[in-house]
């Protein structure tokens, strides 16, 4: 086979019950030389043996559970197209989105990487429901209501992660020359590696929600993370970079603060739900180092203070 056009690149962990909605809504993009690639990350469902089964053309590779940031980087290192793409195994993507993307590929050559619109979609039903995609479907002719960060985004990235994974289109060569994703990141690594990117190249949005960002609803965290990875991300690129950006624009530094202080004050907020009052006071003093007049830092503090001293409530 020639070189494929577009490598896509599908992470995969415990998701046998959205993976084949996945797989159909990427084979339907109609895009010639598109090869698919599904990295089974340690499943311990049968997702490998469903794309076995049931996807002769799509290339299944498997590792020992190592996380979303090393199963990219597999994918990464075996893709042969020109182009890479990425979409989660529990994700969609709507028809034309590929052919979208390459046209603005083509249409802009100073661009090396884009990206679309897309619907948050809280759902734990494999299919979208026709009433759902005929709504996009006419909603999606008003560019101005899908409009976002577009070209040199450096300064909107720093306040906040704009470019979705599952709507990415970039050479391969540009991934490959920032280095693939950051494996220590067990959670941010693709804001980071959206980061890097945009120091190389101008990032351009597609104005069309071309996918369905899939949440869990019923969903619940029960373990925090070590770390507000969202920071750590955010002052690497700060000690890195500072606030310019590569067309001379600045970002603005206290916005950037108070977007900290917002990332601390959730932080502690999860620490306060499940408990943890040593971790919640650290997360409050955080975020008011960064932004002392931010308020849900200062009711963080009083709540960690004030709970341990009320009556425990009986069995």
């Amino acid at each position: 086979m020639d070189q494929p056009l577009v490598s896509v690149i599908i992470p995969c962990y415990k998701a046998e019950a959205f993976l084949s909605t996945t797989l159909d809504s990427v084979l339907a993009q109609q895009v010639p030389g598109m090869e698919v690639i599904v990295v089974d990350d340690g499943s311990p469902d049968g997702s490998a043996e469903l794309v076995r089964q049931s996807y002769p053309s799509v290339r299944l590779l498997r590792q020992a559970n190592g996380g979303v940031a090393r199963a990219r980087n597999h994918g990464l290192e075996m893709a042969r197209g020109r182009y890479v793409s990425f979409i989660d195994a529990d994700d969609v993507w709507l028809p034309g989105k590929l052919a979208a993307q390459l046209a603005l590929m083509a249409s802009q050559p100073d661009s090396r990487m884009n990206y679309t619109a897309w619907y948050v979609w809280p759902s734990e039903t494999p299919q979208p429901a026709p009433e759902l995609l005929a709504q996009l479907a006419a909603q999606s002719a008003d560019s101005r209501r899908w409009a976002g960060a577009s070209g040199w985004v450096y300064p909107q990235l720093m306040l906040d992660c704009v470019v979705w994974t599952s709507t990415v289109l970039a050479e391969r060569s540009l991934l490959q020359e920032l280095g693939g994703f950051d494996t220590s990141l067990p959670i941010g690594e693709d804001y980071d590696l959206w980061l890097r990117a945009s120091r190389l190249t101008p990032i351009l949005r597609v104005p069309h929600p071309y996918a369905l960002y899939r949440q869990h609803p019923h969903s619940i965290t029960r373990q925090l993370p070590k770390d507000n990875y969202r920071a750590r991300v955010i002052n690497t690129a700060l000690a890195r970079w500072g606030t310019g950006s590569p067309d001379g624009r600045d970002a603005d530094l206290a916005a950037i603060r108070r977007s900290l202080a917002r990332s601390w004050s959730d932080f502690g907020a999860a620490a306060l739900a499940l408990g943890d009052m040593p971790r919640t006071r650290d997360s409050a003093w955080r975020a008011l180092q960064e932004h002392p007049a931010h308020l849900p830092a200062w009711k963080l503090l009083l709540k960690s203070v004030l709970r341990p001293l009320l009556p425990k409530e009986a069995p």
